[in-house]
């Protein structure tokens, strides 16, 4: 590659070069079809029936005269069901006992499946399953979060519950300036466009479903494990997914059809509306968060206290790891990073797209903005202070990180050194105008992956690999990866993805997807083109090279391994109603080697609304009087509109893994991180009143003096 006067570098291949989507067409002439739109002859549809209640045991389901109703041909129950296996330790752990449904008659929260009901169409199921009569003996709930929780307690989860070194107190009472101040996210939902929705049938002997889902071998594994089958006996297969976020992965949805089918040996599809996955399919704990910062007259951190708290079901254990941000970030001679958790009646939640880092990012990054004003530094240059070495809690080296470019490219383009520190100065018109920044990281791994790559007749090239595209432009970034490994051009590869008959492969989450698949393509392309070049003159039809990458990744030196960001928000504030607008937003993102410019900037461009969203709009509320939601649809949950979104940009700096045979690290999460801090920071510039609770909806604005 050659370097271009700004910086980035001039792709040489199909890698590095704007692309569109290899499936677009597909997709907006409705070629393209999604799981709950495949037709199968002899189609039954399940309909789920919710708990009504927030605690209790269920003491009868009347299912005599619903079995009466036109087209109903089952009830499945507790006192029917199939039984299924729930001790076993699947991909991501222990699985949420919330998918395996009709096992007792114990209810754990509002919306827990208590039955399902199967018609020949979903007109009739939907009668007939708002018809059932369920009768509960209900018992005192509790939901209620709150930070002083006694039965709160750290909780592990994908990180160590706790991390701390040096003397906490010492530390605090010799700094010059310090930060003691609690935060709060609310309930967050994924909200993605498609349903979850599953079909399942046997055919021959072998269980076949075809879902939408975040990887097909992840919900192969765990329906085989679930109904004792052997993994060659179950394929799935999830080829359009409208958005996943983190919640597609193996639920109710799936189970309950499986059953259905095998009780009524035909097809079954379950397809779940927007106000049951509200209750069914996950969601961002609220979190209560508490952040102490010591800092010397020079601006440099002394000690680092992150605290959270979360919330999660009583049936399973799920930590929101808000603290473990902080252990990337920054370093302190002291240093303690607490994640608590506590079990109340309610759904259990799960990953939303940058888990922990999210959430934990508005505390963190807003405390540094208020450190910034004690100590009279620019929030940039107190941030560059104190770029660690090395990772601040395992002393790892890091494989890159280019923070410090990113805040340098992106205060330029923003016009930062223009801006007047002092809050609450700038005016135009009715409006108070301010801007904010904010720092962003998320983890770049990789998962074992397979894939299979065939040289056919025709000179073209085909792929198979149970790779997942929820939109992030999959399909067409393993095409560009195989087409240079192949040393030919885009148009003469064929990507098949989303079939567990492809063999194991990583799943769509983490920010890991494309690094890990496109790892295993690479392999296998090359390994292929190798044997091409040695068989000269050997027709190549049918040569078809499996890579499977677990070894390599085994064999990696262990580093920090991240993508980094620095985020930029201007926002707008009237004084007289509230009303906060964001007027235009600057990411620069050091993300690893941009594989697809096109759909890379789609996926930092959209995190960046999501943040708009998370700072000004979305927020479940959780009536306590009877433990469910007010307003579960998306009436009542407000995500952010095209209204809301101003003027975008996303760019990144040049930051390739050198241990990535590709240079990949990850982007599907990088965006949303950090941005509701420097929108917090921005309206803090604005109205001299800093908002520790999100979202800032206009109410809190007003309630908080942001009134004129």
């Amino acid at each position: 590659m050659t370097t271009t006067t700004t910086g980035r570098t001039t792709p040489k291949g199909a890698v590095g070069t704007a692309h569109t989507r290899v499936e677009g067409r597909a997709k907006v002439t409705g070629a393209a079809r999604y799981s709950g739109e495949i037709p199968f002859a002899g189609l039954a549809h399940g309909w789920l029936v919710l708990s009504t209640v927030a605690r209790g045991r269920i003491r009868a389901v009347e299912t005599g005269p619903v079995l009466a109703m036109p087209g109903v041909v089952a009830v499945l129950h507790h006192g029917n069901a199939p039984r299924v296996e729930t001790d076993y330790v699947g991909m991501l752990g222990i699985p949420d006992p919330t998918a395996a449904v009709f096992q007792h008659d114990r209810v754990p929260h509002v919306g827990w499946p208590v039955a399902l009901v199967v018609a020949e169409t979903p007109e009739q199921a939907r009668e007939a399953a708002e018809s059932l009569v369920v009768t509960y003996d209900e018992e005192p709930h509790d939901v209620a979060l709150a930070a002083d929780r006694p039965d709160a307690y750290p909780a592990d989860g994908v990180m160590p519950g706790v991390a701390e070194k040096g003397d906490l107190a010492a530390e605090l009472a010799a700094s010059a300036h310090v930060v003691d101040a609690e935060y709060g996210t609310p309930e967050e939902h994924h909200s993605m466009m498609e349903p979850h929705a599953a079909t399942a049938r046997w055919d021959g002997g072998r269980l076949e479903v075809v879902d939408s889902n975040q990887g097909a071998t992840w919900v192969q594994g765990e329906l085989a494990k679930m109904f004792s089958l052997d993994e060659s006996a179950v394929r799935v297969r999830s080829e359009h997914i409208g958005g996943g976020f983190g919640s597609k992965g193996v639920r109710v949805h799936q189970v309950s059809a499986v059953m259905a089918a095998t009780v009524l040996q035909r097809p079954v599809r379950v397809v779940l509306t927007r106000r049951q996955m509200f209750s069914l399919t996950g969601y961002r704990s609220p979190t209560l968060q508490r952040v102490r910062l010591g800092a010397d007259a020079d601006g440099r951190l002394r000690a680092l206290e992150h605290r959270s708290l979360s919330q999660t079901s009583t049936v399973h254990e799920f930590v929101e790891p808000s603290a473990g941000v902080a252990r990337v970030m920054y370093d302190a001679a002291a240093h303690r990073t607490v994640n608590d958790v506590v079990r109340l009646d309610v759904p259990s939640p799960t990953f939303m797209r940058a888990p922990g880092e999210a959430p934990g990012s508005f505390a963190l990054e807003s405390a540094l903005d208020e450190l910034a004003e004690r100590t009279g530094f620019d929030p940039i240059e107190l941030r560059l202070r104190n770029e660690p070495e090395t990772g601040p809690v395992s002393g790892l080296p890091f494989s890159g990180r280019n923070l410090a470019a990113c805040f340098r490219e992106g205060a330029r383009r923003f016009g930062w050194a223009d801006r007047d520190p002092r809050p609450r100065l700038r005016r135009e018109g009715r409006w108070l105008v301010g801007t904010g920044t904010a720092a962003a990281s998320f983890h770049a791994g990789a998962l074992p992956s397979t894939a299979l790559v065939t040289a056919e007749a025709d000179g073209t090239f085909t792929v198979r690999i149970a790779a997942a595209d929820i939109g992030t432009g999959a399909r067409t970034a393993l095409t560009l990866v195989a087409a240079d490994a192949l040393e030919t051009t885009p148009d003469r590869v064929r990507v098949h993805i989303g079939d567990s008959d492809f063999g194991p492969s990583g799943i769509a989450g983490g920010s890991m997807g494309t690094r890990s698949w496109a790892w295993a393509v690479n392999a296998a392309a090359a390994e292929l083109r190798e044997r091409l070049a040695l068989g000269a003159g050997i027709p190549p039809q049918g040569i078809t090279v499996r890579s499977d990458t677990t070894e390599a990744l085994m064999s990696l030196t262990q580093k920090e391994r991240h993508s980094f960001g620095a985020q930029f928000a201007e926002v707008a504030v009237d004084p007289a109603t509230g009303e906060v607008r964001v007027r235009r937003m600057l990411g620069i993102f050091a993300a690893g080697r941009i594989v697809n410019p096109l759909t890379a900037r789609n996926q930092l461009l959209g995190g960046m609304a999501w943040g708009i969203s998370m700072a000004l709009h979305e927020e479940a509320v959780r009536d306590q009087s009877f433990g469910g939601h007010y307003g579960p649809d998306l009436a009542g949950y407000h995500v952010a509109t095209h209204a809301d979104v101003p003027r975008l940009e996303a760019d990144w700096v040049d930051d390739p893994d050198p241990d990535d045979p590709v240079g990949i690290k990850g982007i599907g999460e990088i965006g949303v991180v950090g941005a509701a801090a420097a929108i917090a920071g921005a309206v803090w510039h604005a109205t001299g009143v800093r908002h520790r609770h999100l979202p800032i909806r206009p109410d809190r604005v007003i309630e908080a003096g942001g009134h004129a």
